[in-house]
């Protein structure tokens, strides 16, 4: 029941194959790791499109693909998540961010006064601090999301197939109960 439901709005393979800006990757996209849909491979693509997207770097969706391509995991939605970072979310992740690694680093908030070019270079480290921490730390949240959603969806199923089952073995006596 999962893999239907990620089936319905993934891409297929055919459609990136085809696309004629991707041909030169054609050995590359023909992996059939990078188009698989189990739990393990959507739970790294989870991972690797949250982290990427809340690092602040540009080209985050090619990021996004390399790293997928490394760790053998679902292609599309690793670069679909990368958009949770987009132009309107942009300024309240990365001041989020900030204001997190600002924190970590003991840093005061700055009032508006005096911004220079040496300030906003300064400014970069606690940017980094922070979006790296938020990164692996939601990164992991995502992970661990996927794989207790698809685990649950597992069970459900389980559960509905046994229910099934025990209603035609059961037809005539309808005085035993259903397993739970």
């Amino acid at each position: 029941m999962p893999k239907r439901i990620f089936r319905k709005y993934l891409p297929s393979p055919e459609r990136f194959k085809d696309h004629k800006s991707l041909r030169f990757l054609g050995e590359v996209l023909s992996d059939p790791n990078l188009w698989h849909i189990n739990r393990r491979s959507l739970a790294g693509a989870a991972f690797i499109g949250v982290f990427t997207g809340l690092l602040p770097i540009p080209m985050q969706m090619g990021v996004a693909a390399l790293l997928a391509v490394r760790f053998h995991c679902n292609l599309p939605l690793s670069v679909i998540l990368v958009w949770i970072s987009n132009p309107i979310t942009w300024v309240p992740i990365f001041y989020f961010t900030y204001r997190i690694g600002a924190w970590m680093l003991g840093l005061p908030p700055h009032g508006g006064e005096g911004i220079t070019v040496a300030w906003f270079v300064e400014q970069l480290v606690p940017l980094w601090v922070g979006s790296l921490t938020c990164a692996v730390l939601f990164g992991a949240l995502s992970y661990m999301a996927v794989k207790v959603a698809w685990r649950l969806a597992v069970i459900r199923s389980w559960q509905q197939r046994a229910r099934r089952r025990f209603r035609r073995r059961n037809a005539s006596d309808p005085s035993d109960p259903p397993p739970q």
